[in-house]
């Protein structure tokens, strides 16, 4: 049985060997033949917008943790930036397990009680994997989207591959999902019941509607300029990167003919595909990225 998206349950620890090669059962190795290893560092990523933290803040639980424990409102950017570094030490990290288990304690703290009294911790298992389900489905679906279109072999092996990354964090998986099918139907009862409109949700995505605010080292003139275009582009990407079922949770508008733009967009991104390849990889990865593959002797 999976973990049901709206289970609360105290925190819950788990020890495991901190062996960086250690497959925990049902699980599958992360490394430089993994699509895991593959995907994730891939800068077409980004071109789906916010999806992951945006998502995550659905989830009431984790939205509430988010709204009393962090800088969320002041220093969106800040904080998104400061999350992205661990995420990637625990997956390409010559110690994962030691990266994973430092991010694990980074939320030891967080936790209080949601409005209606119900208590809240970012490290019981239903929490804490939903942070860890929309990493890995915003991995799978940008690939599908941006990179090349994904078989079901595919997805099953990233969904075998993120129960080793889980593991690395030393959180109990306790009633996750073991395999796509069990993901799937996670996922979906996710989308379909448990997430909200929280006010973190809203936040997070509401320069999509609003528009960037001018950076005090721009120029009122050149902003004026370069904010159009900008706003227009990050609009397009933030909306149309959301699921369909998020849009109507968040009241984003989206109408058929923006899907038929966003479709198109994306074949041309994957028509590229042979073009981006020959980018050097120090220069369309992440420096986290790049030192795992140049640490296992895969760039050359």
């Amino acid at each position: 049985m999976t973990l049901s998206p709206d289970q609360t349950a105290d925190a819950e620890i788990v020890n495991s060997t901190g062996d960086n090669d250690a497959v925990p059962e049902g699980g599958l190795p992360l490394g430089p033949d993994s699509l895991t290893w593959e995907f994730f560092s891939d800068g077409r990523m980004l071109l789906l917008g916010p999806r992951a933290p945006v998502l995550q803040n659905m989830l009431p639980s984790l939205g509430q943790g988010v709204e009393d424990h962090s800088v969320w409102f002041a220093e969106t950017m800040a904080r998104f930036k400061r999350s992205i570094p661990p995420i990637f030490g625990t997956v390409y990290g010559a110690d994962g397990h030691g990266t994973g288990r430092t991010v694990r304690d980074f939320h030891k703290n967080i936790k209080g009680k949601m409005p209606d009294g119900t208590p809240y911790s970012a490290l019981n298992p239903m929490t804490y994997y939903w942070a860890h389900a929309t990493f890995v489905e915003h991995m799978m679906v940008a690939a599908d989207t941006f990179i090349r279109p994904l078989t079901r072999a595919d997805k099953e092996q990233i969904i075998k591959e993120s129960i080793t990354w889980f593991e690395r964090y030393g959180v109990s998986s306790r009633g996750t999902p073991t395999n796509l099918d069990e993901f799937e139907a996670y996922w979906q009862e996710a989308l379909e019941e448990k997430l909200v409109a929280h006010r973190t949700a809203k936040f997070g995505i509401g320069y999509a509607t609003r528009g960037w605010p001018r950076p005090k080292q721009v120029p009122k003139p050149v902003w004026a300029v370069v904010s159009w275009p900008l706003n227009t582009y990050s609009a397009f990407i933030t909306i149309g990167g959301m699921p369909e079922r998020a849009r109507e949770i968040l009241d984003l508008p989206w109408t058929p003919a923006q899907e038929k733009r966003y479709q198109r967009f994306a074949r041309a991104v994957r028509a590229t595909d042979p073009l981006y390849r020959r980018i050097p990889p120090k220069l369309r990865m992440h420096p986290i990225c790049y030192r795992a593959y140049k640490r296992e002797g895969r760039l050359g």
